[in-house]
This record gives structure tokens, C-alpha cells and sequence, in this order.
């Protein structure tokens, strides 16, 4: 029953709708009840609208870490939403919108007066803020946007300069604001990427292995939703003689659930066997067709 229900799209937008929501409650909350409290540092592009926040304040002007969130999302989403799901696009933007206006609406009290309880606790929930979104096949913007984009383009991960990214911001918050804040916030950074890391790969590629009556209605639908090649070769069921097709495809983990779903609705017997890519030669996203 459940396997039936995750075909359907309504009720897989449904579930990615409310992964979404939960996902920008929690980070709101812990934006206001272990961040901000113990004056930390997230990481990515929530963190840095959190520290030109802080600097303007010293200016005397404001810009909020809300608006901070979107202004600096928007235009990466918009620039990297030609090279990425557009569905992942909407909904990791909807996610950015949500958390920026939850920080306007809510007001959530501090729990712990004390900093490494704050960078504990504080990093466990911001990573199941994050997984929590990726598990719905969103995410929470930013870093996310400019990582699948340059991986679709170039084949190469740039988690080494996301990281080095944020080790120029966490310098610059330590000189102004003081490095003790910086070492609690690179704590809180570690805590919340081992929980990620735990509870889900981002963007590993994967490679599909379809085996299927319906190859070429299979591979013609496949072709109109997603901008991956997928090979169609003939084969011949072991046990039935039946004549079948072997088909084969590389994509990102992150849009699997919507692939096979896919291919349910064309074919209700499809196999599906996934195993993950270590390496990958080729043009990855294929440009629209005419």
C-alpha cells in the first residue's frame, strides 16, 4: 500500500511539502533557541546571512538574517535552476522562504545558558534540520544549489571549497566578534556534518539497472521528465523467453524516488537494481532538446 502511494505525485509532493516545513521549523528553532543565544555560526549561506547581520548591526543599519537568507539564495537558485531539477529548485527555495519567514513569526526562548550545550544540541537538531529536508529531495539552499550545479557540469564534487568557504567566514566572525565564538562555531559545524553525513550522502551518483517489457514507451517517458542518457539494449527474461530490454542510467540520488515512481507508472513489473557510481566519464546533464 505504501509502495502504491509513493507513485502517485500528489502524495509524493504531499510528503515532500511537509519534509519541507518541518525542516524550516526546526532550523528556525534552533536559529533562536542555540545560535543566536550562544552567539555561533552555522555553516553555508544561513551562517553567512547570520554574520552580515551581525556586521551591519555594528554599522548602525540592519539587514535581518531572514532577509539576508533570501537575498543571497535567489539569485543562485535562479542562475543554477538551468542546470538542476526545477522541482529540487522550488522546493529548496520554498524551504529558504518558509525558514526566513519563520524567523519573523516565531520567537522561541534560549533552553541552556551554557556554550557547549548549545553547540551540542544545537549541531545534532541543525543536521536533522538539513537531512530532514534532503530525505524529502529538497534541500536547504545555498551551498546545496552551487554543489549539484558545478557536479551536473563538471562531474566533480567542490565540498573541499564549500568547506574552505566557510573557513574564510568563521575567520573573518573570530577577528570581529572574538575566536572563542569562532571555536564554538566550528564545533557546532562538525557536529551538525557528522550528522549529515550519518543519516545521508548527498548527491551521490547512482547508476540504475532497468530491466523491463516496455524499453522504448520506458526510455521516451524517462527522456521528457529527466535530463539524464539512458541506454536501451534487447534482452530475453531467463526463465520467461519473454523478449525484455536491459536499460541503464547514471543520476543523482536525490531524484531516485521520482525515477522509479516513473517508471512504476509505465510499467507496474519493472526491476530496478541500484548500485552507487564511483566514477563517471561524460556529459552527465544533457542539454534540453529542441
Amino acid at each position: 500500500m505504501w509502495k502504491i502511494l509513493r507513485r502517485d505525485k500528489r502524495i509524493r509532493c504531499a510528503m515532500t511539502t511537509a519534509a519541507v516545513i518541518g525542516s524550516a521549523l526546526l532550523q528556525t528553532y534552533v536559529i533562536q533557541a542555540f545560535i543566536r543565544p550562544a552567539g555561533l555560526l552555522s555553516g553555508g549561506f544561513t551562517g553567512l546571512a547570520i554574520l552580515i547581520d551581525r556586521i551591519t548591526s555594528l554599522f548602525g543599519f540592519h539587514i535581518s538574517t531572514s532577509l539576508g537568507m533570501i537575498l543571497l539564495n535567489l539569485p543562485v537558485a535562479f542562475i543554477c535552476s538551468k542546470s538542476i531539477s526545477k522541482r529540487f529548485t522550488m522546493y529548496s527555495l520554498l524551504q529558504v522562504l518558509l525558514s526566513s519567514a519563520l524567523l519573523k513569526i516565531c520567537n522561541f526562548q534560549p533552553i541552556f545558558d551554557d556554550g557547549l550545550l548549545n553547540v551540542v544540541y544545537g549541531g545534532v537538531l541543525y543536521g536533522f534540520s538539513v537531512v530532514l529536508a534532503l530525505r524529502g529531495n529538497a534541500s536547504t539552499g545555498g551551498t546545496d544549489f552551487i554543489a549539484l550545479y558545478v557536479s551536473n557540469k563538471t562531474g566533480n564534487s567542490i565540498w573541499s571549497s564549500v568547506f574552505s568557504g566557510n573557513v574564510l567566514v568563521l575567520c573573518i566572525f573570530g577577528a570581529i566578534f572574538g575566536w572563542d565564538y569562532a571555536g564554538y562555531s566550528i564545533l557546532f559545524q562538525f557536529v551538525t556534518t557528522k550528522v549529515i553525513s550519518t543519516f545521508h550522502h548527498r548527491y551521490d551518483r547512482v547508476t540504475l539497472q532497468i530491466t523491463t517489457e516496455k524499453g522504448p514507451e520506458l526510455a521516451g517517458e524517462y527522456g521528457k521528465e529527466f535530463r539524464h542518457g539512458i541506454s536501451c539494449v534487447d534482452a530475453m527474461g531467463g526463465y520467461s523467453k519473454k523478449k525484455m530490454y536491459l536499460l541503464h542510467t547514471v543520476v543523482s540520488s536525490y531524484e531516485v524516488t521520482d525515477i522509479i515512481a516513473l517508471f512504476h507508472r509505465v510499467d507496474d513489473h519493472v526491476i530496478v537494481n541500484m548500485f552507487k557510481t564511483q566514477q563517471f566519464f561524460g556529459s552527465f546533464y544533457r542539454a534540453p532538446m529542441e
